[in-house]
């Protein structure tokens, strides 16, 4: 596949990242279709545009969305940007965008999700992806772009190749700052690293990421969580070291220069919105692993427990 070129491209979840992506790239000119479930959304922006604001300042941005994947037909990149907990079902309902030249990349949170993209369609045709990016949905057809941070793309097996180049470029001449890596596994887990303990601790208190820092005691929880993070990844073989975590975390908290400080996690506008999270694939990836090494993980184990009590509270109260 070395003559690959993103010429047609579906993204697949059409949430905040994925409309921020998705607008981002059809307003620097690629063919890009958003597919989401959401058709109150999908019918505001093929109505009124996919409104921006935030940093970039306010614009609207018309792109075409789909409720059904089959209206797209066949494209030559997937960017899969649903929640981790949908992928499954939203690949089963994607099948039209895939031929057998179509590549699919993942910009999802947490680990697994190019496992289980490569299920459905070969791994040769999946590429990890990460970006560190983020925008929250203020409205259906609105996007909140809280910074410009890179994102990056790379061979899960690691090394560089043509096709991955070739994405890069068309991406940052789209004004998507994005970068071809020869270690993406390292990134994916640079990138979790700075999820595990933000996004759960976001998600129990309801504070943004600079806020929630400046708390000394939730600032413990927060790089507890991210020191076992770091001990499972030197386990499964990531050199990554505790140093670096905590650096790669203290720059999402950051809230000028790009940094998203000043947004709460994508978990606590899930938890918010009365909305399951990605907690299992984020935290929960770091417990499973770390069991499978011997490795404690009580900071760990303890975010899972207290979101997942949330989550079941609000099942019971959308039961009563």
């Amino acid at each position: 596949m070395s003559d690959w070129t993103p010429n047609r491209i579906a993204i697949l979840g059409a949430g905040a990242m994925g409309c921020l992506f998705g607008g981002k790239l059809r307003a620097g000119g690629l063919d890009v279709h958003l597919v989401d479930t959401w058709s109150e959304h999908v019918n505001a922006i093929n109505t009124h545009g996919l409104r921006f604001e935030g940093f970039g300042g306010a614009h609207t941005v018309d792109i075409p969305a789909y409720v059904d994947a089959n209206l797209v037909g066949p494209v030559d990149l997937v960017v899969v940007q649903c929640k981790a907990l949908h992928t499954a079902a939203a690949l089963s309902q994607a099948s039209a965008l895939f031929t057998d030249h179509t590549l699919a990349v993942s910009f999802q949170n947490g680990l697994g999700n190019e496992e289980l993209i490569a299920e459905h369609i070969g791994s040769e045709r999946v590429l990890g992806g990460l970006t560190a990016q983020g925008a929250t949905m203020t409205a259906p057809g609105v996007v909140h772009n809280w910074g410009e941070l890179p994102s990056y793309v790379g061979e899960m097996p690691g090394g560089m190749s043509a096709r991955v180049t070739t994405l890069c470029d068309a991406f940052t001449d789209a004004s998507l700052d994005t970068h071809a890596s020869s270690d993406i596994r390292k990134e994916i887990w640079k990138k979790l690293l700075g999820n595990i303990g933000l996004s759960p601790t976001s998600a129990i208190t309801r504070l943004t990421s600079a806020e929630l820092m400046g708390v000394p005691e939730l600032s413990v929880l927060v790089f507890g969580a991210v020191d076992e993070a770091a001990a499972v990844a030197q386990a499964e073989g990531v050199e990554l070291d505790v140093a670096e975590a905590r650096s790669v975390l203290l720059k999402l908290t950051e809230t000028d220069g790009g940094g998203t400080g000043n947004s709460r996690s994508s978990a606590c506008v899930d938890l918010l919105n009365g909305r399951n999270t990605e907690v299992d694939w984020i935290n929960g990836s770091v417990v499973r692993l770390g069991a499978k090494h011997g490795i404690p993980t009580p900071f760990n184990s303890a975010l899972v427990g207290a979101v997942k009590g949330i989550e079941r509270f609000q099942e019971l109260e959308r039961a009563r």
